[in-house]
């Protein structure tokens, strides 16, 4: 299992993107207030689609209250900042994912207590950064995939034909 992390989302449809991805891999979706949205929303829902009262989800007051609730989480750091790739780090069962807010990402501070374990996706220099919920979906798939997919259906079925 994986544990997505999200710290200060902004874009609700991000979120529920995220959601969605959460329930299709068995992983668990963890937000860091403050939420640019109500969970509530319309919004949230509407790319949740009808998963979203499905996931499995934990929601904290702030770093420090995610710190003291989750206590020994290995945490990868998502961050454009990096200087290694996602794909170079270990992924082990139960490890967490996080993901800063979509206008200004981790904070630096806690990117330097985390140094060691702060993972970029690569691009071209003159891109900013991925969407959201792409770079969550990058990320928990490398990680599943280090763990050979574990629990999740790796064969497909046809609707009206067989293979």
């Amino acid at each position: 299992m994986v544990n997505i992390v999200l710290l200060e989302p902004e874009i609700p449809a991000n979120t529920g993107n995220i959601g969605r991805t959460c329930v299709a891999t068995g992983s668990r979706l963890h937000l860091i207030k403050p939420l640019g949205f109500d969970l509530s929303e319309k919004a949230v829902r509407r790319a949740g689609m009808d998963y979203w009262f499905r996931i499995d989800l934990s929601v904290y007051e702030n770093y420090n209250d995610f710190l003291d609730k989750n206590p020994g989480a290995r945490l990868f750091m998502a961050t454009t900042k990096a200087k290694k790739t996602y794909a170079e780090a270990v992924y082990k069962d139960g490890d967490y994912l996080m993901f800063g807010k979509e206008s200004a990402g981790i904070p630096e501070e806690i990117l330097l207590e985390n140094r060691e374990n702060c993972v970029r996706i690569p691009m071209l220099p003159e891109t900013r950064s991925l969407n959201l919920s792409n770079s969550v979906a990058i990320m928990v798939y490398e990680a599943l995939r280090q763990q050979e997919f574990s629990g999740l259906e790796r064969e497909g079925q046809l609707h009206r034909h067989t293979w």
